[in-house]
């Protein structure tokens, strides 16, 4: 049961850290590799809220928050030039990623640091005990599966966002402002990848590089899964499940690398991954 229950955490887990790559991705056809940098943000907003002593539930609206705020700040002043340059727009999020990780060291310094937790204990479920927090991700990757899935089908934001996913050209000449769905859809995917980043620190800790190997397995993830959110989860299970498999029957060092080196081979063998094609 053990087994389990870690597989589908460490599913829901990936699911929160790929979802908001997977949005910009979808919309605006870029690799965010800044992605990892916004992961670090939110860890560092739990940080502060944890030393402000306020309730560590907090910091999941804090994290979402100065993601957001920093993605539409990002978006305009170095997104929106590169629109037609989109190797110069990859490139300038991997400098981007550089530059806030630098920026961060320089506030709160290279040590490893630990956030207080908003749920403690464990939880005991057929005979086993497992952690309580680790438990509720869970439930909060459903949320945010159902959150953005009615987002994208069930309000006038995702009828354009799909519009503009579709065929740009047709939805600017419809009067869309393609501009304005670019601005919301980065701010968006920053905003979960603060939230998450403040969801994944209490079971680590928090460092300037703490984003890095979170943006590695995101971005294999999401090569897998293509634009789809339902692709998104099946990557996720599949994958976080191997990882947990290879890390508990073989090696861990070896479980690190499961996901880049089976998204390697499944995207050798089906190059659309698990999209439906």
């Amino acid at each position: 049961m053990t087994l389990v229950l870690d597989i589908l955490t460490t599913a829901a887990i990936l699911y929160g850290v790929s979802a908001g790559l997977l949005i910009v991705f979808g919309v605006m056809k870029i690799i965010n590799f800044a992605h990892g940098a916004f992961l670090t943000v939110g860890g560092y907003a739990a940080l502060l809220v944890t030393n402000l002593g306020w309730n560590p539930w907090w910091s999941l609206p804090v994290a979402f928050a100065i993601g957001g705020f920093l993605g539409a700040v990002v978006e305009r002043l170095v997104m929106k030039p590169l629109y037609q340059r989109p190797l110069d727009a990859i490139l300038a999020t991997w400098g981007l990623a550089i530059v806030m990780g630098q920026c961060i060291t320089l506030v709160f310094d290279r040590g490893v640091q630990f956030v207080q937790s908003p749920l403690s204990g464990a939880f005991d479920f057929a005979g086993s005990s497992y952690s309580s927090y680790r438990l509720l991700m869970i439930p909060l990757s459903l949320a945010v599966v159902g959150v953005l899935g009615w987002m994208m089908n069930g309000s006038r934001l995702g009828l354009v966002t799909r519009a503009v996913i579709m065929n740009e050209d047709l939805a600017r000449g419809l009067g869309i402002n393609t501009s304005l769905v670019r601005l919301a859809t980065f701010s968006l995917g920053a905003g979960l990848a603060g939230l998450a980043g403040s969801l994944i620190t209490p079971l680590s800790s928090v460092d300037p590089n703490m984003g890095v190997p979170w943006l590695v397995n995101a971005f294999m993830i999401v090569m897998v899964s293509g634009v789809s959110l339902v692709s998104l989860g099946i990557a996720c299970l599949v994958l976080g499940g191997a990882q947990v498999l290879v890390s508990t029957w073989a090696n861990p060092i070896l479980g690190g690398l499961t996901i880049v080196v089976l998204a390697a081979l499944i995207l050798r063998v089906r190059p659309e991954g698990f999209a439906r094609g």
